[in-house]
């Protein structure tokens, strides 16, 4: 199993679980990112927020929170 913050640009995935506290859960959830939502990935580069593309929205994320999102 990946994690988001492992994808590369141009790649598609489907949120599995998303694991840490309940604020940070709480917080991801509120813009749309829940288990089962399909994610493109516009950018990841090194030491820079993870840009994402959900729910016709563009979506950028702490590259290290992304550890916690599961996808396949």
């Amino acid at each position: 199993m990946k994690n988001l913050a492992e994808l590369k640009k141009n790649q598609n995935a489907k949120i599995l679980s998303i694991n840490g506290d309940s604020r940070f859960i709480s917080r991801i959830t509120s813009i749309g990112l829940t288990p089962g939502c399909e994610v493109t990935v516009i950018k990841n580069e090194k030491r820079r927020p993870l840009l994402v593309f959900a729910r016709d929205t563009m979506i950028a994320l702490n590259s290290k929170e992304c550890k916690n999102i599961e996808v396949e």
